[in-house]
């Protein structure tokens, strides 16, 4: 019975280890080989399969996050050209009280990139994970909404190479090097906006040190800043109140619209008509101004 050194698993060498020891044992003088090698006892046999497993590994494992880090080439979305591409680790991008109304958090927390590079799946579900654990060990699960900003559409390739024995007399080099879809990843750039938590005033700190854990899930540089808006909304919290007061601002889940002075009167009720709009530009007008 022979072993060739480049095996492809440890787990099947250590299964084949078990049924020739009790070969060995059945028969005294049998002799095995692994790896070129002979074996007449078990004590010999298990030092043999100690030195042939390391190079034994055959299997290509996930290419480190750093050949992958640079933005390079052009995008590659999943697409009917681009087929079998793996599914992405992280499947969920909104957490907590994803539900609630836009009037319960105020505050709002960003995680914003400081680089321009690709951030992988594996580490944006790691981070989403991080920051939630915090939040609802510390503040508790009905006080925060996390949501993931950024999507892993850029698919990641791989030319595997073998690196079992006799490799060189299969592989080709170079030639033919487009290689299979491995993974998928984020592109992102400088200032954009990574991870939001909104949540109330008094979980302000909470949110920034759950963050603070998020950042070390990613490469690169990031900042924590605090937003100035009022929660996920693109109005400061001024002009949110005050627009809230003069009642122009329709709910839309954990945003808000802006009613404006555009489109035909007969179809709006009588407290949506305003002799001003809201903002010129992105000027905001106030009637108590």
């Amino acid at each position: 019975m022979r072993f060739g050194a480049g095996a492809s698993h440890l787990l099947r060498l250590c299964f084949w280890a078990v049924c020739v020891s009790r070969h060995v044992q059945r028969a005294g003088s049998a002799r095995v080989e692994v790896g070129g090698r002979r074996a007449r006892s078990l004590h010999s046999l298990a030092r043999l399969f100690r030195d042939a497993a390391p190079s034994c590994s055959s299997f290509v494992p996930r290419a480190q996050a750093r050949c992958y880090r640079q933005i390079k080439n052009k995008p590659y979305p999943k697409s009917r050209f681009c087929r079998g591409v793996p599914d992405p680790k992280i499947r969920i991008y909104d957490a907590g009280m994803k539900k609630y109304g836009v009037d319960a958090f105020p505050s709002c927390v960003h995680l914003v990139s400081f680089e321009k590079e690709q951030v992988s799946s594996e580490a944006l579900e790691a981070a989403r994970i991080a920051c939630n654990k915090y939040m609802v060990k510390n503040a508790g699960k009905e006080s925060f909404h996390l949501r993931v900003r950024v999507h892993p559409f850029h698919v990641l390739r791989i030319n595997k190479m073998l690196s079992c024995a006799g490799a060189d007399r299969l592989q080709t080099g170079m030639r033919g090097a487009f290689g299979k879809a491995a993974g998928t990843c984020a592109r992102v750039g400088i200032g954009q906006i990574l991870l939001s938590v909104r949540c109330k005033d008094m979980n302000q700190t909470k949110a920034i040190e759950s963050l603070r854990r998020a950042k070390f899930k990613f490469p690169g540089r990031q900042k924590i800043l605090t937003s100035r808006n009022w929660g996920f909304t693109p109005y400061s919290r001024e002009d949110y109140a005050l627009w809230k007061q003069e009642g122009r601002l329709i709910k839309d889940g954990s945003n808000v619209k802006l009613i404006g002075n555009h489109g035909p009167l007969a179809q709006r009720p009588a407290s949506q008509l305003f002799a001003t709009p809201g903002q010129t530009g992105l000027v905001p007008n106030h009637e108590s101004e």
